[in-house]
């Protein structure tokens, strides 16, 4: 895989194959503004657990991983998965978290 194609996924869509790895896709009903929003987040938790982790400052990484964990159920990857929830679920769980992320970052 190259950056510039998507994932290969799974002929059910509910995964992604990354480096002969599966793993859950993300929720395709995410509208793409919010996704990206939600990826931002992510990535931004994925640098401060690295600081955390680097600075050794446990309580700075378990808020870190929190957020990494938060971003990653809004976008359906973990928790209940997406193709059992109704659409009302699938929306309300990308709306909480896409607002529980923002708050925190103040934006």
């Amino acid at each position: 895989m190259n950056a510039d194609q998507p994932p290969e996924r799974t002929p059910d869509g509910h995964h992604v194959v990354i480096r002969g790895r599966k793993w859950r896709a993300t929720d395709p009903s995410v509208p793409e503004e919010t996704a990206a929003r939600l990826r931002r987040h992510l990535m931004s938790a994925r640098r401060a657990v690295r600081s955390a982790t680097t600075a050794g400052d446990e309580q700075a990484e378990r808020a870190a991983r929190s957020r990494v964990n938060r971003a990653k159920t809004a976008l359906g990857e973990r928790g209940t998965p997406w193709w059992e929830q109704s659409g009302e679920e699938r929306r309300r769980r990308w709306e909480v978290g896409l607002e529980s992320l923002d708050a925190e970052d103040g934006d």
